[in-house]
C-alpha cells in the first residue's frame, strides 16, 4: 500500500519561519532569507523529486531524511504531495530546516521509491549591496549573529584563516566592501573544476581546506572557502543549499543535481546574496571544448556561451530565479539520526541500522521539472 500525504502551504510557511534569524536595526535580517530590492515577476516550476532506495540485505531498520522545498521570501511552494510505500512525516533540524522523514522496518526490506511533487514560484533576488549604507558590526550584533561566525567541520575559523582574511581585506571592518574583496580574491585564485575536468575535481564533502590547497572545487568547496574567510573576517555568513531548474533540462528526464550559494549579513543591509562559484565561469578565462562544454552549461541556470563581466558583477548581490531552496546551514543536527550532525542535506540522508548509506550505492535521487509557460 502506498501512503499519500499532502503537506500544505501552512506547514511550509512554518518551515520558512523556523529558519529565520532576526537581524537588528528594524529587523533587516529577513525571514530566513534576504532583504531583497524590488524584483521583476519570477517563474513557476512544476517539479518531481524522486528517491529510489535499495536497503542492504540484512537491514532491520531504515531511516531516511529527504530534502524538501522550503518556503522563503523569494520562493513560494504550493502543496507538496508525498507518495511512499512506508509511513512518513515532516521533521525539522536545529537550524529551522524541514525534511520528509520515512522509516521502514524489516526483515526482508525491499527496494522502494519515495516521490515528492510540488510547484514552486520563484523570484530573482536583488539585494543591492552598498557599502555606504553599512558599517562595522557592533558587539551586540556580533552576539546576535554568533551562530554565523563560528566554524563548521569543513569550514575552519581560526588564526590561520583570520590572518589570510585580514591580508585579503586589509582589515576592512565594513562587511559589504570586505565581502567584495573576498569575492574578487576568490575569482582570481580559485577555478571551478568544470572548466578543466581533465585535471581538476571537487572534494566529496565541501571543504574550505581542500579548495584552498587545490585552488579548485565545486560550488560547495568554493563557498566553504569563502565562508571560512568571511567568518574569520567577522562577517556573519551562511550557506544556502538548493538546485537549479536548468533551462537546458526543462521537461527532460534528467536530474538537476544540487547547487549552493552564500548569504552574508551587513548592518543596514540585512542578508546579502552572492554566488561566486557561478560568477567564476563568467570571468571567461578558459576555452570551451568537448570535455568541458556540457559540464559548464549545466553548472549554470540558463546556459553558457562565453565570459560576461556583467554576470560577474550581477552575482555579487543578486541571484537568478531558476532555483529552489532545500536548506540553510552546515552540520545539521537531526533528531534520531545516528550520523548527526549531518554535513549537508541537499538530497537525502539515509541510515540502515544506524549506519549511513552512500548515494549511488544504496540510493539515488532525480529532480525533474517543467516550467509553467
Amino acid at each position: 500500500m502506498k501512503h499519500r500525504t499532502k503537506i500544505v502551504a501552512v506547514a511550509l510557511a512554518a518551515a520558512a519561519a523556523g529558519c529565520a534569524m532576526d537581524g537588528t536595526e528594524g529587523g533587516d535580517g529577513g525571514e530566513g532569507g534576504t532583504t531583497a530590492a524590488k524584483a521583476p515577476p519570477g517563474r513557476s516550476f512544476k517539479a518531481r523529486h524522486a528517491f529510489a532506495v535499495t536497503p542492504p540485505a540484512d537491514a532491520k531498520v531504515l531511516r531516511c531524511w529527504f530534502a524538501m522545498p522550503q518556503n522563503d521570501p523569494a520562493q513560494t511552494v504550493s502543496t507538496v504531495q508525498v507518495v511512499s510505500p512506508h509511513g512518513h512525516s515532516v521533521v525539522g533540524d536545529d537550524q529551522g530546516n524541514w525534511y520528509v522523514y520515512v522509516e521502514a522496518k524489516g526483515p526482508n526490506l525491499k527496494p522502494f521509491e519515495v516521490v515528492e511533487e510540488f510547484t514552486v514560484s520563484r523570484q530573482e533576488v536583488r539585494t543591492g549591496p552598498d557599502a555606504s549604507k553599512s558599517r562595522a558590526l557592533t558587539d551586540a550584533e556580533r552576539a546576535a549573529m554568533a551562530p554565523y561566525l563560528l566554524g563548521n567541520t569543513h569550514i575552519p575559523v581560526d588564526e590561520k584563516w583570520r590572518k589570510l582574511a585580514t591580508e585579503i581585506t586589509g582589515g576592512d571592518p565594513n562587511p559589504v566592501s570586505a565581502s567584495r574583496k573576498l569575492y574578487d580574491w576568490s575569482l582570481k585564485n580559485v577555478e571551478y573544476w568544470v572548466k578543466y575536468p581533465d585535471r581538476m575535481k571537487a572534494s566529496p564533502v565541501g571543504s574550505a581546506e581542500y579548495c584552498m590547497t587545490n585552488k579548485t572545487g565545486n560550488c560547495t568547496d568554493f563557498h566553504s572557502l569563502w565562508t571560512a574567510l568571511a567568518r574569520s573576517a567577522g562577517i556573519p555568513t551562511r550557506m544556502v543549499y538548493g538546485s537549479f531548474f536548468k533551462k537546458e533540462l526543462d521537461g527532460k528526464d534528467e536530474d538537476q543535481s544540487y547547487h549552493c550559494w552564500i548569504e552574508f549579513w551587513a548592518p543596514g543591509q540585512g542578508w546579502i546574496v552572492h554566488d561566486v562559484a557561478v560568477a567564476d565561469l563568467f570571468v571567461g578565462d578558459f576555452a570551451l571544448n568537448e570535455q568541458n562544454a556540457s559540464k559548464v552549461r549545466l553548472t549554470t541556470a540558463a546556459g553558457y556561451e562565453k565570459g560576461d563581466p556583467a554576470m560577474v558583477e550581477y552575482y555579487f548581490g543578486n541571484i537568478d530565479d531558476r532555483r529552489v531552496v532545500w536548506h540553510r546551514g552546515r552540520d545539521l543536527k537531526i533528531p534520531n539520526a545516528a550520523g548527526s550532525p549531518v554535513n549537508m542535506l541537499p538530497k537525502a540522508w539515509i541510515e540502515a541500522d544506524g549506519k549511513p548509506l552512500k548515494e549511488k550505492e544504496a540510493w539515488t535521487r532525480k529532480l525533474t521539472f517543467s516550467e509553467a509557460k
